[in-house]
């Protein structure tokens, strides 16, 4: 099945970023392994008239991969909608990965701000897809906005401690049915991505998992092959779990043999 972001079909479940490579080349190298069809981007870095950004939005473009920009770094509604519409003038797009940050040393979102951007930019014709955290009531206020597509972190941006609060997840996905729900934030390792995957959110985005282990290109194909074993293992129904052990040979109607 595939993954639909606001109506647009795509084969991969996993979004990656542009950022933190050791080298464009290797950014390039790392996404393609990745099979991902979406890359998110910053105006602050890859504006291609910004000294230095050049590069790198050479590189993004030559993938040829739906662009996905971000508000990382703004802490007001405000300064969020000003950076949106300058986003959509220069990369010719209305999808927008919406980043309020309320907190310094977490970059928790500011729900407050987010609830309120979320909104001026739906109105403005945005396809806005708000990272938050793992929040049933503020994801549901986001949903019930008009945010298809709801990002809740697994743990705080670029700390790599997987889903902190699987508890949490579960309950936002069972309370959300139709909503499409991505992992964003705090994914490891390519297991966490399989458990995200396992308990049925429509995909993941990360960035640092990939860009700082010791070989990207490499992890950006473990993490391809995780989300989609977890993926498999969700439509095939994971067993139960259960409280006393049951033999996986049943003895009902089996000869036994007794020496004397």
């Amino acid at each position: 099945m595939n993954l639909s972001i606001y109506g647009t079909e795509l084969s991969s479940r996993l979004l990656i970023g542009s950022a933190l490579y050791p080298s464009p080349e290797v950014m390039k190298n790392a996404v393609q392994a990745s099979g991902s069809e979406v890359i998110t981007l910053s105006l602050k870095r890859q504006n291609p008239n910004a000294k230095g950004g050049e590069q790198i939005w050479q590189h993004i473009q030559s993938l040829g991969l739906k662009l996905l920009p971000n508000s990382a770094g703004c802490k007001s509604a405000d300064e969020v909608y000003t950076l949106a519409q300058m986003s959509r003038e220069l990369f010719q797009t209305n999808w927008f990965k919406l980043e309020v940050i309320g907190d310094d040393y977490t970059l928790q979102p500011d729900p407050i701000e987010l609830l309120k951007s979320a909104e001026q930019l739906l109105k403005a014709g945005f396809k806005v897809l708000p990272y938050c955290t793992d929040d049933l009531v503020l994801c549901q206020r986001l949903y019930d906005l008009g945010c298809e597509v709801i990002m809740p972190w697994a743990s705080p941006i670029g700390t790599g401690k997987g889903l902190m609060n699987p508890y949490n997840l579960e309950t936002i996905r069972l309370r959300l049915p139709q909503a499409t729900l991505i992992i964003d934030a705090g994914i490891g390792k390519p297991s966490d991505a399989c458990l995200a995957m396992e308990m049925g959110f429509d995909g993941v985005l990360l960035n640092s998992a990939i860009a700082l282990a010791d070989n990207p290109v490499l992890m950006a194909s473990a993490f391809a092959q995780a989300i989609s074993a977890g993926e498999n293992a969700y439509v095939a129904g994971v067993m139960p779990m259960r409280q006393t052990a049951h033999p996986s040979t049943p003895t009902l109607d089996t000869p036994f043999w007794h020496q004397n």
